[in-house]
């Protein structure tokens, strides 16, 4: 079966980017550095955890594993170059699996310019296992870290958030061009994308910067999926979906009050094929720690940073 998904994907995607000089089918792959920087990442996606297989559609989950690596490329300010893909298929029917499952991530790796140059496949009794390692170089205006964050600077986020449960998990795209822009144009202090939960991944960025964040709780960008969800059960709020939920995969950034000032105002991204709109949520502050401000009261409450925790 392996042999065959090779040829198949050799012949699917074939590799036109001179920094692989040697892909799929041998021992290992060799790109050429290029004097670049290299940024690296893996994520590992479990069915029954990330995914159901019985109730989704497995182009939908090849979609999705390919697509959360290529948002952590983003949140580096990268650009993406190549993918190894390990997947562990349950016997039964393991070759369509496998089939459907890197059709899913043909038009991610067709869009973005992004060579499948190996990896491995293997068969067990248990559930669909992927694990995806992304490579990424590094441009000449450098990596956005999350460490660069300052007291005083907005918080600026992509799109909206929460509910993604209901699509969004497999649909979302992943910020590269966004993240790419930002990066040439702007002074981005530091950047992440969110996928374990806004305020989890807010406080991350905060404590690997050394500070506090405010967010405003009436200027978070709620999706229409949280609203609708919240129709239909009223607890989690929608602000609390927004905050708490993750799988968001949109990018929170640190800079300037001017240089926020200005992206807010002009609404770059809205010239890029996305759309996207950026909003000021809140600010970093020299205090440890997360507080929601309410603008109608002018109140700080200070809360616990929430999401989905990877457990061991």
């Amino acid at each position: 079966m392996e042999l065959q998904l090779i040829e198949q994907l050799r012949q699917k995607a074939p590799i036109n980017d001179s920094r692989v000089l040697l892909g799929i089918g041998d021992d290992a792959a060799i790109l050429s550095a290029q004097a670049q920087d290299v940024v690296l990442t893996v994520d590992l996606l479990t069915e029954g955890v990330d995914f159901l297989l019985d109730s989704t559609d497995p182009q939908w989950i090849g979609r999705k594993a390919l697509a959360v690596n290529l948002s952590d490329i983003a949140a580096m300010g990268a650009s993406p170059t190549a993918v190894l893909v390990a997947v562990a298929l349950p016997k039964k029917n393991a070759a369509e699996l496998a089939r459907r499952i890197y059709e899913g991530m043909q038009p991610l790796l067709e869009k973005y310019r992004v060579a499948l140059i190996g990896g491995d496949t293997n068969t067990w009794n248990g559930g669909l296992v992927i694990s995806i390692t992304a490579i990424g170089h590094v441009t000449k205006h450098g990596a956005l870290k999350r460490s660069g964050a300052k007291s005083g600077d907005r918080v600026l986020a992509t799109g909206k958030f929460g509910g993604s449960i209901l699509k969004r998990q497999f649909q979302f795209e992943p910020r590269i061009e966004e993240a790419l822009y930002l990066n040439k144009h702007f002074k981005i202090h530091a950047a992440m994308d969110v996928s374990d939960g806004l305020s989890l991944d807010l406080s991350r960025m905060a404590t690997e910067s050394g500070v506090g964040v405010v967010i405003d709780a009436d200027k978070i960008p709620i999706s229409q999926d949280a609203i609708q969800l919240a129709k239909e059960n009223p607890q989690p709020s929608p602000l609390e979906r927004a905050l708490f939920d993750g799988e968001d995969f949109e990018l929170i950034l640190a800079t300037s009050p001017e240089e926020a000032e200005k992206l807010t105002t002009t609404q770059p991204l809205k010239e890029l094929e996305s759309h996207v709109l950026l909003t000021d949520i809140g600010e970093f502050v020299s205090e440890s720690g997360q507080w929601l401000r309410y603008a109608e009261s002018g109140s700080l409450q200070k809360i616990s940073p929430r999401g989905f925790i990877h457990e061991s």
